[in-house]
């Protein structure tokens, strides 16, 4: 009899194990469940963070340069309005109105969305008042204010010929308009978009990059000697 009780004793002992068991095997999984959602929600957050940053610096980039043209612009029709006379002539001043005329139209007509960049809209507003610089007989006002939109426009042209050339992979997206940026730290250049990627090369710190696209983290970049790579998006900032 005693036998039957210890054997009872050690049954219900081991059934009590197992029900522990399996009770920590579930919640080890439900914790492992938990882990495996809060790193995915943290990659996610990374992921949104990378590209408010690089479209922040898009835009910055973007508003230094329009400031920029704008405010030299506005200088040269200044000095050229407050001469009475210029050595540029008439036809000089035409022909170049034209040219910027006709290059306007081309970009319109090979680049899709072209009229809403905001490059579009400059060298099209420098062509207006170019225009009416020569109504004004102010040739050298006219002529500069022309130069300066086909400027705009060829630099325009020569940003989306090369993009074209450039194969683009699933998820990656092209930035509006080059991107001048410096590294903040000694890093290195892989050939793709990850960790796994081969090192192309390695820069020092405040080495200057153009970037042109982003996928995911990641930065394409471009150097000043024309070698290209994918960089980490912070080990970047806007210069």
């Amino acid at each position: 009899m005693g036998l039957l009780i210890v054997a009872g004793g050690l049954m219900a002992g081991c059934a009590s194990l197992t029900s522990q068991q399996a009770e920590q095997k579930v919640a080890g999984q439900k914790l492992q469940e938990a882990l495996t959602k809060q790193t995915t929600a943290n990659q996610e957050l990374e992921g949104k963070l990378a590209r408010l940053q690089l479209l922040l610096l898009e835009k910055e980039a973007k508003n230094k340069d329009l400031d920029q043209r704008l405010d030299e612009a506005i200088l040269e029709v200044v000095r050229a309005k407050a001469k009475l006379r210029s050595l540029e002539s008439k036809a000089e001043a035409v022909s170049t109105l034209a040219e910027g005329e006709i290059a306007l139209k081309a970009l319109k007509a090979n680049v899709p969305g072209a009229e809403k960049d905001a490059d579009f809209l400059q060298a099209e507003q420098l062509l207006k008042a170019s225009g009416l610089e020569l109504k004004k007989e102010n040739y050298g006002g006219a002529l500069y204010l022309a130069a300066q939109a086909k400027g705009i426009i060829y630099e325009r042209q020569e940003r989306s010929t090369g993009r074209e050339n450039t194969p683009m992979m699933a998820g990656e997206v092209p930035f509006a308009s080059p991107l001048p940026l410096r590294l903040v730290s000694s890093s290195k250049i892989r050939e793709g978009p990850g960790l796994d990627s081969k090192v192309l090369f390695t820069l020092p710190e405040k080495s200057t990059l153009v970037g042109y696209s982003y996928k995911g983290l990641w930065v394409r970049v471009r150097t000043q000697d024309t070698r290209s790579g994918w960089v980490y998006y912070n080990l970047i900032a806007g210069r």
